[in-house]
């Protein structure tokens, strides 16, 4: 057996489309009018077919139990980037205990799309702030070996 994707219902596929599209630079990688696959491994569905396959049952969005996480290397940029659209933010920008800058927004279905500055690069913005391999190791919570990997 082999993982292939997240599949995720929508409401209004050519919405979601144009919003994986210019909010995180998804492609589509094929298009069956109900169901969209996109690059990075998800799948869009319509509502109407996916509460089909659950035999129509109830489908519930914006429950916060789940959410889509991607790594960004230029997080300054892709905030900058993120202003261009009118997202609902389930938290602004914030930092990570462990160093890791993220922001935590809404798709137009209520489901949570949390982006995270690369971890190999918050182990390089460290080190550029003159921080040794053990105490960047100490800060993020990591092993010794893991910081040297990334620098």
């Amino acid at each position: 057996m082999k993982y292939t994707s997240t599949l995720i219902a929508v409401k209004n596929m050519e919405k979601s489309k144009r919003f994986y599209h210019d909010v995180l630079g998804l492609d589509m990688v094929s298009d069956f009018g109900a169901n969209v696959v996109l690059d990075g491994g998800i799948a869009l569905q319509t509502i109407e077919s996916w509460q089909g396959f659950l035999e129509n049952r109830e489908v519930v969005f914006s429950n916060n139990a789940g959410e889509l996480y991607f790594e960004e290397t230029d997080m300054e940029g892709f905030l900058e980037h993120l202003k261009g659209f009118p997202v609902s933010y389930v938290h602004a920008p914030m930092e990570h205990r462990w160093g890791q800058r993220v922001v935590r927004f809404y798709d137009p279905d209520g489901h949570i799309i949390e982006v995270g500055e690369d971890m190999a690069v918050v182990v390089r913005r460290f080190a550029g702030q003159g921080m040794a391999v053990e105490q960047i190791a100490e800060r993020m919570d990591v092993p010794c070996g893991y910081v040297r990997e990334h620098l």
